[in-house]
């Protein structure tokens, strides 16, 4: 005995694919007209097509995700600064740890994670963006029983805090 087959289409007669592309070329559209980018590529300003990253620490998270964050923005980073336009300034790169709450026993319970940052820009020898401070925090439990986990997940917020404030900061070279 056999079975019937039946043949079966892709496409759904109640939805005709030539719907798609008008509707997906309308939702691009708008997010062109509203401004939208990408993330990671906020439009940089003319004098910061050549710049020079002068920091304490060029090996810092933050350092490193700025730099990235330029490239991708079609900055082209120099070595030196005098083959720059401009050079932008990173004055203060820290990570800090308070304890925000402890346990009967006096032992650490809650952590407050801060990342500070102040930095400035200047081309031509100019000014174009005073010395400013920007910071944000995190916290999160600590366990001592779970000390590897609770160190992998201090590294984390860290990364996560320097991300997100070089996402301010390039917003603030944006607007320059």
């Amino acid at each position: 005995m056999s079975v019937p087959r039946h043949r079966t289409s892709c496409r759904d007669p109640r939805f005709p694919g030539r719907v798609i592309l008008p509707a997906l070329l309308l939702v691009l559209s708008a997010f062109a007209g509203c401004g939208f980018h990408l993330q990671g590529r906020t439009p940089l300003p003319a004098p910061l097509a050549v710049t020079f990253i002068e920091a304490g620490n060029g090996q810092s998270d933050f350092v490193q995700d700025l730099r990235k964050a330029l490239l991708a923005s079609g900055a082209r980073l120099v070595r030196e600064p005098s083959a720059a336009t401009t050079k932008l300034r990173i004055l203060r790169d820290e990570v800090s740890r308070t304890v925000l709450s402890v346990s009967a026993t006096n032992i650490p319970r809650e952590y407050e994670l801060t990342y500070a940052v102040r930095f400035s820009v200047e081309a031509g020898g100019r000014e174009l963006l005073a010395p400013r401070d920007v910071s944000l925090s995190r916290d999160y439990s600590f366990d001592e029983q779970q000390m590897l986990a609770k160190t992998r997940e201090e590294e984390l917020l860290r990364e996560a805090l320097a991300r997100d404030l070089v996402g301010i900061v390039m917003r603030q070279l944006a607007s320059l």
